[in-house]
């Protein structure tokens, strides 16, 4: 679902942000990426979104080379990757139910649909009684909820989430990564990239990690290592 081969990026200043990385995850895996600041964890999710293009290597997301898509083609590509944040990025301005929807009316789905796809998605997340709230009347575990459901609601094959607890107080955290788990068990491929070392050391997922751009330790059932 996502390979990186030799894969390298550097920046005009300073040492490379990713040193020659490789790896490989599979369709329906649960992976953790883990490292201090500066180890490359967020270059490396921008690459996955074709934020940024590899220095050199090759980077293929859902059978796509993402340095040969077109500028016309990037937002059809990132139609299959949901995305979740630590600051949310929700719309202000917008209720529960409308900043889901905006997701789908991004990629036009027809109207019928939306009103069938959002409560459902909101249901799933727990959220189904608080469609018509602003998200400033919400707290940061529901939030987070609602930028789940949007990210899931157009059903993504590939689930990426930076910092997705970094907000959060530990209760709204656990019950975010069980959400995520639950999405997991269903075949959607998440990949999450934290600090948080109490979940990574307790859900024994495949855990990768980084340090000063390299790969240093890639284990199936891992835990949370410290490279200082």
């Amino acid at each position: 679902m996502i390979t990186l081969e030799n894969v390298s990026k550097s920046y005009s200043m300073g040492a490379p942000a990713l040193n020659d990385v490789s790896l490989h995850i599979e369709a329906g895996e649960f992976v953790f990426i883990v490292g201090d600041s500066g180890s490359g964890k967020s270059t490396f999710i921008k690459l996955l979104l074709r934020e940024l293009l590899p220095t050199s290597g090759t980077i293929t997301v859902n059978g796509q080379d993402v340095a040969k898509l077109t500028r016309k083609a990037i937002p059809k590509f990132r139609r299959n990757l949901g995305v979740v944040f630590q600051d949310f990025r929700l719309l202000k301005d917008r209720n529960v139910y409308e900043n889901v929807a905006f997701a789908q009316r991004i990629v036009q789905t027809p109207s019928k649909q939306i009103k069938k796809n959002v409560p459902s998605i909101l249901s799933t997340v727990g959220l189904a009684g608080k469609y018509k709230a602003r998200p400033k009347q919400l707290s940061g575990g529901e939030q987070q909820r609602v930028a789940l459901a949007r990210a899931l609601v157009n059903n993504p094959p590939i689930l990426l989430a930076d910092e997705p607890t970094g907000n959060l107080d530990p209760k709204n955290s656990w019950e975010i990564m069980k959400l995520f788990e639950e999405i997991n068990a269903k075949g959607t491929t998440v990949v999450v990239v934290t600090h948080n070392r109490e979940i990574v050391n307790a859900m024994k997922k495949r855990v990768i990690t980084m340090n000063k751009g390299v790969i240093v330790s890639d284990e199936k059932e891992g835990t949370y290592i410290d490279e200082n």
